[in-house]
């Protein structure tokens, strides 16, 4: 569906309040959607999200959302994980996600969240024998943490959930108070963000980001097993490392003494995207700036969803 030359002119972001979001099965305005204090959800944390990014081209006049077949793929996932009764194809997400968009006529980078849980207003801690839901909505979004000029980390005192504990491969909600805790202790220590250790004491990830170091031209990332959330930009970058950059991309465990000697270090995701890690624990990581298979990654990577490298383009799916 094209743009009318009405939005091209005139155009001016949705408020939240008015903008059209997807709440079982049935396209509402945001204001209209209410949930009651007794949500359990809301309460012990029992639901599953998923974060997707549409970036806007303004050269093309195309709203570009990133891989969402990967992101519901994997919310189907995690609401199995957590007997979250989810009972859309991953076809009809997609479709109900560009429905809200082009309603909502974004001219600009927007966050996307379907969000699946638990909407029964009972007390007590269970999976079982309550009523499920799901909403999609949409807001205008930017840089969740730098991009250009580096960010520096701490190592967390508190350790990543394991997954005998929690479900760390799936994105549920009541897991990131985990990461919660995790970048307020480094915010509050003047760090912008934090990097999180197993309960071995393996590097799993940052607060809400996958993580990769690069030593000798090799690119490495902690595997599946030490508890890391199997991050779809995660993937991604392993496939344009080896396919666009030629490199050799491991999954090995990490120490975080390895943080201290690395020669790149990155964290990524949707929310932040590609991002260098320019200093852990008061340690210069490199020499100190964005090293350059980091830089030619994030290029690359912010070339493909702005829809402009051709044969990425099965990524993307456009909005208009």
């Amino acid at each position: 569906m094209a743009m009318t030359a009405e939005q091209k002119a005139g155009y001016k972001a949705p408020s939240q309040a008015e903008s059209w979001v997807y709440f079982d099965g049935e396209y509402r305005q945001y204001k209209d959607v209410h949930l009651g204090l007794m949500t359990h959800a809301l309460h012990y944390g029992t639901g599953c999200f998923e974060g997707i990014r549409a970036y806007w081209n303004e050269n093309q006049q195309q709203l570009f959302c990133l891989l969402m077949e990967s992101h519901f793929k994997r919310l189907k996932n995690s609401a199995r994980i957590i007997k979250v009764d989810l009972p859309y194809t991953v076809d009809q997400m997609v479709e109900a996600t560009l429905e809200i968009m082009r309603r909502n006529g974004y001219r600009q980078d927007v966050y996307i969240r379907p969000f699946a849980f638990k909407s029964s207003e009972e007390i007590g801690v269970r999976l079982h024998g309550l009523r499920d839901s799901f909403a999609i909505y949409t807001a205008p979004f930017g840089n969740y943490i730098d991009t250009d000029n580096g960010i520096r980390c701490m190592v967390s005192s508190w350790r990543r959930i394991d997954d005998n504990a929690a479900p760390a491969r799936a994105k549920v909600t009541g897991i990131y108070i985990n990461s919660a805790l995790a970048k307020t202790e480094a915010n509050e220590n003047g760090f912008d963000e934090a990097i999180v250790l197993t309960q071995e004491g393996h590097v799993s990830e940052g607060s809400a980001e996958n993580l990769f170091i690069v030593r000798d031209g090799v690119v490495i990332t902690p595997p599946a097993s030490d508890n890391i959330l199997e991050g779809v930009t995660r993937n991604v970058i392993s496939i344009l490392a080896r396919e666009d950059l030629g490199l050799t991309v491991v999954e090995r465990s990490i120490d975080r003494s390895e943080l201290y000697v690395t020669d790149e270090l990155f964290l990524c995701g949707t929310g932040a995207q590609v991002s260098p890690v320019i200093e852990v624990d008061r340690r210069q990581v490199g020499d100190g700036k964005p090293g350059p298979i980091t830089t030619q990654l994030q290029k690359l990577y912010f070339d493909i969803v702005k829809g402009r490298v051709e044969e990425r383009l099965g990524w993307l799916h456009p909005v208009y």
